[in-house]
Formats: C-alpha cells, structure tokens, sequence
C-alpha cells in the first residue's frame, strides 16, 4: 500500500493504546479510523482486539463502499458508521468511538451534553445530541447518528456511548476527551444548582474563532 496508508495505519494504532490509557473505554470496545484522502480509503481499527497489544499490520483499510482493500483482520463492526459518517460529511477525516463513563450515563440517561464550558463549544460547536437507538453495527444505527450528528463534532449513542469527528483523528480524540469533560462538569452543576448553559449565538462565534483563527498559521 502507499506511504499514506501506511502513516495512517501508525497512527491509527498508536492512538488505540491512548483509548486505554485515558480511560476512554474498557476492554476492546470502542473503535478508530482515518480517511486517506490521497487514496480515498479509510484505515479502520480490526473488530475484538486488545488495544494495548494492537499493531498497525492489525488495521483494516476499506474503500468508502465497505470493501476490504488491505488487512488480515475483519474491521470494526461498527465500520458502516464509520463509512457512513465520512460519506455524509466532506470536512470530517477522523473518527474516534469511545465508551468513557459520564457521556456514556448521559447516552444512558437519552439527554444531550448541553455547551456549559468553552472549550466543548468550540470543538463540538453546539450540544451533542443523543441519536435515536439502534443496535450495533446496523445501518439504522449508522443513519441516526449521522442523522443526530449534523453539521457538528461529536454525538452519542442511546445506551451506547460517544463518537467524535474531526478534520484529523487526532481532533477527533481531542474532541472525546473534551466532551468527556464537558460531560462530567455538567453533571456536577446539576448537582450544584441550575446549569448556565452558553448562548446559542455565542457557541457559533466560538466554534467559528477555533475552525477559523485559533491557533497558530499555517507555514
């Protein structure tokens, strides 16, 4: 395979082993994958893998219609969301599927993460919904979370758990761990009283500074 899919194969293994170091999921739940723009592939995680011994000859590269194009392993099973995402939105090139605890109750509870801190705003660029449930691995389950997901950055799953999108994997881990946050800072100001949460108008401002201008330029 080109030097492109090979890069993304390291990279998409070495950020697996970050799932387990972050307390991001438990066991092998949970799945990751990248878009190769350059050969319009996806590099996908294999399904039932031990993510502390998983490698990057374990990755899996599908083509956008689900067909294996290199790899030994069978991919995710959740590789029709996954495809499904990248088909139904142009600026998404990362994909991280968590089952961290706080938005996983939040799944659990069907309630949105509401925009309550300013980092979480900026990245998911509103509340992250909860997509109508599924089982797993369905293409109803794919179609609601694409459907939940919109036009922003992370969505959860009834009684599932989390999916972040991003315009790299490595935003798209950002993205988890940030809602992951969010989500526990939210369930303590419930605890505390009423939660503020941002104005609407206000989270667009913000999410458009970070897509926009947050940062350093570009050489």
């Amino acid at each position: 395979m080109k030097l492109a899919v090979e890069r993304a194969k390291d990279k998409v293994a070495r950020l697996s082993k970050k799932l387990i170091e972050y307390g991001l999921v438990a066991g092998t739940w949970g799945n990751l994958s990248t878009l190769v723009p350059e050969e319009n592939v996806v590099v996908i995680t294999p399904s039932g893998m031990d993510y502390n011994c998983i490698q990057s000859a374990d990755m899996v590269v599908l083509n956008l219609a689900g067909e294996v194009m290199d790899g030994e392993r069978r991919p995710s099973s959740e590789a029709p969301l996954h495809l499904s995402i990248y088909r139904a939105r142009q600026d998404v090139a990362g994909i991280v599927h968590t089952h961290s605890e706080v938005a996983s109750a939040f799944a659990v509870a069907r309630k949105p993460i509401q925009p309550v801190v300013e980092d979480a705003a900026m990245l998911v660029g509103g509340p992250v919904e909860v997509a109508a449930y599924a089982l797993p691995g369905t293409a109803e389950l794919a179609q609601n979370v694409v459907t939940a997901l919109g036009q922003r950055n992370a969505v959860l799953m009834a009684n599932h758990g989390l999916v972040g999108v991003g315009r790299s994997i490595d935003e798209a881990f950002t993205i988890c761990q940030v809602v992951e946050k969010c989500a526990r800072i939210y369930a303590w100001a419930n605890t505390l009283g009423k939660p503020v949460i941002l104005p609407e108008g206000d989270v667009a401002k913000l999410y458009r500074a970070y897509r926009e201008s947050y940062g350093q330029p570009k050489k």
